[in-house]
């Protein structure tokens, strides 16, 4: 307790704060010292784990002393309170209206309100109650009142594109024709995380990301304005979701994501809006999926995972306009909806030891299988098998690649962007149905020089079966549609100042392959900077 010489107190609180704000200055520095010297000079992860054990203590400690700290604020604070309502006794006893009257038109400034220990006493109140406001201010609030937390990358992405591309600011394929230079802020990102209660002995978490790269809908006139401004377009885009209850080694869950058979994706900067390696060997589309992962123990540091999901696939988008789609008042269902099953998709995998925030190596086999039927009639099955692999190797090497063969992808990110062909006969007015089988991966390299900067080289691959598609494609189809192999050759740096600034250049040489007429191809160059909230 303080007593009327809150001064004293309040200065041995800020020599004490002082002291704290130089340990915190003395453990950066000395936190950047190893960050550097490990830079220069790599150690075992034995010895990182160690150094980064007693920093964690280190702040640990810091963190408790802040709180004793506020605590001993609270208690000043309440002392101040009293000592404030002693030193008005007079106030309290005169209780005539004139006087009340009159004590509620003083300012607390007033000489003859406020002797000079009642005006330290406020000052010191003051100062405490909003040292306190800022230890304890509101923080984003659920109506279930479990905490969330706001998560975003406000991301500038500039582009030159020496030829034709599908889309200018994320081009996936090449087309014929002349380039294009640009930028864009259409790729930042929003997204919320949220903890829920525990149930059945499993904790639950949900998470949801959306950006503003939404497909502009269409002007009511030729000659309306369909810029960025417009009211006509539609910018917010919900890319992924998720809602998971998480037991020790079980986990129930389901989602908007990428199919469980693909589970890694290659690192950019500048592909964001669509993954890197998007329609080349990158199978990535967000679907509705509903599934269960298990992990089998084997020892500490390995174990088996086991997947299992139902995933409602989507269609690919050159799958033709229906007579059904055009007729109907509603949106019409996919050809997958209309078979009436649900796609099935599973996935094993053999699991490494995991490093310190970096996940260890993995090797995984996975299958899908998905019956569609579109609206004429025509049935078919989409399936894949794949593999995939990440492998930590020496000198802050990280290699990681993806594999599959399958059939009718087009709604899963490959395929050429389709699932089947329909080449028709002009004699007969008759029509052959035939699902595209396909074969495609990618891989990439990853030198991770420090926590800051790191080095990407990676290729990948979409290739539908020529053959069939120059058996089952008219003559006067589009570029895309008798598109057969796609490919993506990239590299990029990625510098990170600090943990919320980003930075990024990247080069792409898209080539695009139809069966029908010559290849396109384009260098793409990329810029990109965000920064992480």
């Amino acid at each position: 307790m303080c007593g009327f010489n809150g001064s004293l107190c309040f200065g041995a609180w800020l020599r004490s704060s002082w002291r704290v704000w130089l340990y915190l200055v003395v453990f950066l520095w000395s936190f950047t010292g190893i960050v550097f010297a490990q830079a220069a000079n790599p150690e075992s992860i034995g010895d990182q784990i160690r150094k980064l054990t007693e920093a964690m203590a280190s702040t640990q400690a810091q963190l408790e002393q802040s709180q004793r700290q506020l605590n001993e604020m609270r208690k000043q604070l309440n002392a101040l309170q009293q000592q404030l309502g002693q030193s008005q006794p007079t106030q309290a006893t005169d209780s005539s209206p004139s006087a009340l009257s009159s004590s509620s038109t003083k300012s607390p400034s007033e000489p003859a309100d406020a002797t000079p220990e009642t005006q330290d006493l406020r000052d010191q109140f003051a100062m405490l109650a909003s040292q306190v406001a800022i230890q304890e201010q509101a923080k984003v609030e659920s109506e279930s009142k479990f905490p969330v937390k706001v998560t975003g990358l406000v991301l500038l992405t500039g582009f030159v594109n020496t030829g034709a591309v599908d889309v200018a600011a994320t081009p996936t394929v090449a087309l014929p024709g002349p380039g294009s230079t640009g930028a864009t802020l259409r790729q930042t990102e929003l997204g919320f995380d949220a903890r829920g209660p525990h149930l059945f002995g499993a904790s639950s978490f949900a998470d949801l990301r959306a950006d503003f790269d939404g497909v502009p809908q269409s002007t009511a006139t030729a000659n309306a304005y369909s810029g960025a401004y417009s009211a006509n377009v539609s910018f917010l885009r919900l890319r992924t979701a998720h809602a998971d209850m998480q037991w020790k080694h079980t986990q129930a869950y389901f989602s908007l994501d990428r199919p469980i058979i693909s589970p890694d994706s290659p690192t950019s900067l500048t592909a964001v809006a669509e993954p890197a390696l998007a329609w080349s060997g990158n199978l990535w589309t967000w679907n509705p999926q509903i599934g269960v992962t298990q992990e089998l123990p084997i020892s500490p540091a390995r174990g088996f995972q086991v997947q299992a999901a139902l995933i409602d696939a989507g269609d690919a988008p050159l799958t033709p306009i229906s007579a059904y789609a055009s007729s109907s008042p509603g949106t019409a269902p996919s050809s997958a909806e209309q078979s009436r099953w649900p796609g099935v998709e599973a996935r094993v995998a053999l699991l490494g030891p995991k490093l310190v925030e970096q996940n260890g190596n993995h090797f995984g086999l996975g299958g899908y299988f998905a019956p569609h039927r579109d609206p004429a009639g025509n049935v078919f099955d989409s399936w894949a098998g794949t593999i995939d692999t990440r492998l930590l190797l020496p000198a802050r090497l990280e290699f990681t690649a993806n594999a599959y063969r399958g059939a009718a992808l087009g709604g899963l990110g490959g395929g050429a962007y389709k699932d089947f062909a329909i080449p028709s006969y002009t004699d007969s007015g008759a029509y052959h149905f035939h699902p595209l089988d396909d074969v495609g991966g990618w891989a990439q390299l990853k030198e991770k020089f420090s926590e800051r900067l790191e080095l990407n080289a990676a290729f990948g691959m979409d290739d539908v079966f020529a053959d069939e598609l120059r058996e089952n494609t008219n003559p006067g189809s589009t570029f895309l549609q008798y598109l057969s192999r796609n490919r993506t050759y990239t590299g990029n740096a990625i510098y990170k100042p600090s943990s919320y600034l980003l930075f990024s250049i990247e080069y792409r040489h898209l080539e695009s392959s139809p069966v029908l007429s010559p290849s396109a191809g384009s260098n793409v160059i990329g810029l990109g900077t965000g920064f992480k909230f």
